[in-house]
């Protein structure tokens, strides 16, 4: 049994993200190298590291892969492109048109492997119709204000796009495609993971249009046109789909069950809550800490621990102009809720190492948090309030940080609960 919680909380983050790194995961997922010409193209925070995955297992190949600043990873034979997330930029524009220029042309003997992963989104960029590259920036940023969870923002992105929800892939036929796909969203929907560029989707411009009105964003005429026509995005039984195969390889859910198992081996009793957990993180921040007392209130001396693991893909909506991001905000207001009391440690991250607006993965936090803010002369109530908690945790001390971690899961969270030990008389 451990007598470092902050220590083992850490171990488990560190173990959900190893279990997802590509280098590790993705070739038992891969098929023998097919025969004839073979086409690599990918988009997201972890398409880098899939493809040097792959030139490691099956050598050289050509294609190109778009991933952020930061993120590159060299490879052989596949071109390497790096570009703006979460607010896309010319340099993702630039390279989504290259590969849409590799695949067309393509006949049926050859083979296209897409990787896809978190981030996609973004950095797939080819607006729809007249919508400028500038315009599709503004969208994306006051959506990610907006406090919409991640399946409306794709909802919303992929009718921009000339590129998502099928659209990528329908560019390729009639060639043979492989998709694999590391999944960053709640329910593992293939469709929503970097808004589907390889997945049919029967979801109408309409209904962007009604997400993009419910959180008063504005929209210009360019936008307005786009969704008041015909869709671009492709029917799930669109023929040109037919020769596509998509598998989701890694998972929240693979990342939970490997950070519980290293939990049981150091003694504690883990629960997994669940992967695809959605909300404000300060609501469900208070959720769970209502859950963690509950369970504490409910241990005799002498129990193991419990780790509590959750999943998902939290939300904030800006009230303030501080520096945060959900996991940093969750474990903020875990932190507020649980008031000190003794015995529970937790630890919030985003296994891609970069939460929200900041370079940073997450924090950890204990019933020393508040002691050691109020040392400082710092007010945790007015630093949620302004949306600043990576500036709190920063100067605590507690931040998480990771640089690029070439995966992403989505957000990782575990809470340690240590029974109360009675007072002595």
């Amino acid at each position: 049994m451990t007598d470092n919680p902050k220590a083992l909380l850490r171990r488990l983050f560190d173990r959900a993200v190893a279990v997802a790194d590509p280098a590790q995961s993705l070739a038992a997922h891969l098929p023998p190298r097919p025969e004839g010409r073979i086409i690599v193209i990918g988009a997201g925070k972890a398409s880098a590291r899939m493809a040097e995955a792959v030139e490691a297992e099956w050598g050289p190949c050509e294609g190109l892969v778009l991933t952020r600043y930061g993120h590159a990873r060299p490879c052989a034979g596949v071109q390497i492109v790096e570009a703006a997330h979460p607010v896309p930029d010319d340099a993702g524009m630039r390279a989504t048109r290259r590969m849409l220029d590799i695949l067309r042309g393509l006949g049926p003997n050859d083979f296209v492997l897409a990787l896809i992963s978190g981030g996609a989104s973004s950095l797939l960029v080819q607006p729809a119709g007249d919508i400028t590259l500038a315009e599709k920036q503004a969208i994306n940023q006051a959506l990610l204000a907006s406090g919409a969870p991640i399946g409306q923002m794709n909802a919303v992105r992929k009718h921009l796009s000339s590129v998502k929800g099928g659209q990528l892939a329908a560019a390729a036929y009639p060639a043979r495609m492989l998709a694999l796909l590391i999944s960053d969203v709640p329910g593992d929907d293939p469709a929503m993971i970097g808004s589907g560029p390889t997945v049919g989707d029967a979801d109408t411009p309409g209904a962007a249009l009604a997400i993009l009105e419910r959180y008063a964003i504005d929209v210009p005429p360019s936008v307005r046109a786009v969704l008041n026509g015909a869709s671009g995005v492709v029917p799930p039984g669109d023929a040109r789909l037919a020769r596509v195969q998509t598998q989701i390889y890694a998972a929240p859910s693979h990342s939970l069950a490997a950070a519980a198992d290293l939990a049981r081996d150091a003694g504690c009793v883990p629960r997994i809550i669940g992967d695809a957990l959605e909300g404000e993180a300060r609501d469900v921040a208070a959720l769970h800490a209502k859950d963690a007392l509950a369970a504490q209130s409910a241990m005799a001396p002498g129990d193991a621990p419990l780790v509590l693991l959750s999943g998902g893909e939290l939300t904030v909506t800006r009230r303030g102009a501080g520096i945060g991001g959900p996991n940093a905000e969750y474990a903020l207001a875990l932190a507020i809720a649980l008031d000190s009391v003794p015995g529970i440690h937790a630890i919030a991250c985003d296994t891609d190492g970069v939460d929200g607006a900041a370079e940073v993965a997450g924090a950890i936090i204990g019933p020393d948090t508040l002691r050691d803010a109020s040392a400082l002369g710092l007010d945790p109530i007015a630093a949620l309030e302004r949306n600043d908690a990576h500036t709190f945790f920063r100067a605590l001390g507690a931040q998480v940080v990771t640089g690029p971690t070439l995966t992403n899961v989505n957000d990782f969270r575990a809470t340690w609960v240590q029974p109360l030990v009675p007072r002595s008389i």
